[in-house]
């Protein structure tokens, strides 16, 4: 975790904006020495926002498996989710 004075969001964007994108993690800012923003790439947001939406998709799936309703075979779910990771993983616009 990399934490910065949101002063040097003004003063140094280069470093900050290279800083986000080598290490891929968000840059958190702080101002009066209190948390403030939190900056990070466009790639390391857009792959957090895919994540996020397949852990949703899962969870809707476990819960309606656990509501006893039937859609899939266990066999396509298994592709299905098999895509949905290969799109996360290789950052591909597809269903998500």
């Amino acid at each position: 975790m990399q934490i910065k004075p949101s002063a040097s969001i003004r003063q140094n964007y280069n470093e900050i904006a290279d800083l986000c994108k080598s290490s891929g993690e968000p840059v958190y800012l702080t101002k009066n020495g209190e948390g403030d923003l939190v900056v990070m790439d466009i790639a390391s947001f857009t792959r957090r926002e895919k994540m996020l939406k397949l852990r949703e998709e899962l969870l809707a799936v476990e819960e309606e498996r656990l509501a006893g309703r039937t859609g899939m075979t266990l066999d396509e779910l298994d592709t299905y989710l098999d895509d949905l990771i290969g799109e996360v993983e290789h950052g591909t616009n597809g269903s998500l």
